[in-house]
């Protein structure tokens, strides 16, 4: 199967701008709210520590300025030129609708939030053990950054079809008797899902509204950005549950194997590096090499 070319530069470009801009945008949240949610003193003191840009011009209200804006208008842009221009890998999972496309581009997303957070992590054990000069924010920014790959992580997973299952019962039984476990299963986590928004949708708004922080000396919104994350991420979640169940309903039964994870292209990459050029030299199973008899 002849796959497009992935891995390009615009890939991994478009996800880090949307990271910027809603970054830019979740930091300056406090502008929107004042201006579009109600005022509040207690935020008003909040927004005008927080905020990067004091001395650019406001546009909009009394608290958002000219970046705000451009932020605001960038962020859904790229989320339409990711969607556009994610490629699927040759190791991903091949349903490949617009919602699919949503949900692997936020996955790149998700890869370069591991980089970030990995070198906001670096710097902080730089700073710490060998200039002896620690931050007051990466540990903060550290679970902030990481409580959202968790997230977003479970969405790509689920589009993927990665998540932990146990097949032996489910490969032995006949595809009609699969279709209903795929049934079952989709329709507790749907469930779930209209559960959980409906019990914390309350508590989260309240939490967003008010922009709770956490309590430190940086003071970042964790409670008011993963409490709303989690609900959306979640519905987002059970759609994709959804569009998979419907993906998958016509599809051949498969036969899960240990050799399922095995990614093509890395044994091909093996087999350059040893030499082995038939097939049959490289024991895909035990995970070893098999040497040529009689040498």
């Amino acid at each position: 199967m002849q796959h497009e070319k992935h891995g390009t530069a615009v890939e991994w470009l478009v996800p880090l701008g949307f990271i910027f801009c809603a970054g830019w945008l979740i930091w300056h949240m406090p502008a929107f709210i004042l201006d579009w949610g109600g005022h509040a003193d207690q935020l008003a003191a909040l927004y005008g520590r927080i905020d990067v840009t004091p001395n650019v011009p406001i546009v909009i209200g009394t608290h958002i300025d000219i970046i705000d804006l451009f932020a605001l208008i960038c962020m859904p842009i790229f989320v339409v030129l990711g969607v556009l221009t994610v490629r699927r890998a040759p190791m991903e999972f091949e349903s490949w609708g617009p919602l699919d496309r949503l949900s692997v581009f936020i996955g790149r997303v998700t890869m370069m939030l591991i980089t970030l957070l990995t070198m906001v992590m670096l710097y902080e054990v730089a700073l710490r053990y060998v200039f002896e000069a620690p931050t007051l924010w990466a540990n903060e920014l550290s679970l902030w950054l990481a409580g959202f790959v968790f997230l977003t992580a479970g969405l790509y997973a689920m589009q993927q079809r990665s998540h932990i299952r146990i097949f032996l019962l489910y490969d032995m039984a006949p595809r009609w008797l699969q279709r209903l476990f795929d049934c079952i299963s989709t329709l507790l986590i749907v469930v779930f899902a209209a559960a959980l928004i409906y019990g914390g949708y309350g508590e989260a708004f309240q939490k967003f509204g008010r922009w709770e922080t956490f309590g430190t000396a940086f003071d970042p919104p964790i409670p008011a950005t993963l409490k709303v994350s989690v609900l959306f991420i979640v519905a987002m979640v059970a759609i994709q549950a959804l569009i998979n169940l419907i993906s998958d309903w016509n599809a051949e039964p498969v036969i899960h194997t240990a050799a399922d994870d095995i990614d093509e292209d890395e044994l091909e990459r093996l087999r350059a590096a040893v030499g082995a050029d038939e097939p049959d030299t490289l024991d895909v199973t035990h995970q070893s090499y098999q040497t040529k008899a009689n040498k």
